[in-house]
Formats: C-alpha cells, structure tokens, sequence
C-alpha cells in the first residue's frame, strides 16, 4: 500500500491553502522524524547551499537545524500553485545558543507525487538578525494559533 498524505494534487486553491497550513504545523513541531513523513522517500531538497535527498537526510538535516535554531515559529503562506505545485513565502524566528534572535525570510517552491507527498523543495533563506523586542512570534511552541495573524497581517 503506497503512503498517501492529503490533500492530493491537483490542487484547488482550498486544498493548497491546506496543503500549507499543514507544513507549517508540521513544522512548528519540531519533530523531524513526523515533518520527513510529508515528504517522499527520495524527496530531493536545496536548502541554502545545502543539498538533502531523502528522508533519512531529511531527518538529520532538521535535527541539526532545530539543534541551533532554539523557540523557532514559523509562518507560511501561499504564493500560487499548479496543479502538482506549490509555491509558498515564509518568514520564521528563532535563537541562537547566546540568545541572538533572528527572522529568517523565504520562499519554497514545492512538487508533488499523486500521492501527496512532496518529492522536491527548493529553498532560498535570508536571516535578518534581531533585538528580541522586534519579535512577532509570541505563540506557545507548537501550532500557530488560528486567530494569530499571518505574514501579511503582520506587515513580513
């Protein structure tokens, strides 16, 4: 039986602003053995300049990076889709181990397998150092609550 993660391509508007949401809640948790089952098990990934192929890479990749990126909340937002795909903006925050925070902007460009799990992410990061009084991410760890606002409520 083939793994399946809805909702599946072709996508609507609807099940694309789903499709989102979805990551970034995967995200948000923190888990990199729960956000790599998003994603197939060959998924090829750019992520800055680094290059990751599969979710064993997937794995390791996120525990590093939620290793140093402390309190990290990330928000996404639909640019546009396709049928088979996504294209999404984001801007996240975290810390580093000497307190450092950062808003890290980006935009994702994802494809998916009929199945609905994504086979490539492309992704270009910027990091934007700043005071931890410039924070707009309060939300407890975990999911974004639905009544906090998104990107562009916030002005990012």
């Amino acid at each position: 039986m083939s793994e399946s993660r809805p909702p599946l391509p072709p996508f609507s508007e609807e099940t694309a602003l789903q499709k989102v949401r979805g990551a970034e809640d995967a995200w948000n948790t923190r888990d990199p053995q729960a956000v790599s089952l998003g994603y197939s098990v060959d998924s090829r990934w750019r992520n800055r300049a680094e290059f990751v192929n599969g979710r064993e890479e997937i794995v390791a990749f996120l525990t590093r990076k939620w290793n140093r990126e402390l309190d990290y909340r990330l928000i996404k937002e639909l640019f546009a889709f396709t049928d088979d795909h996504i294209a999404v903006r984001f801007a996240y925050e975290c810390h580093d181990d000497s307190g450092q925070w950062y808003r890290s902007y980006g935009n994702e460009n994802w494809v998916f397998d009929k199945n609905g799990l994504m086979v490539h992410r492309y992704a270009c990061i910027n990091d934007l150092p700043i005071k931890e009084s410039e924070r707009k991410y309060h939300w407890p760890i975990g999911r974004r609550p639905d009544d906090h606002a998104g990107l562009s409520e916030l002005g990012l």
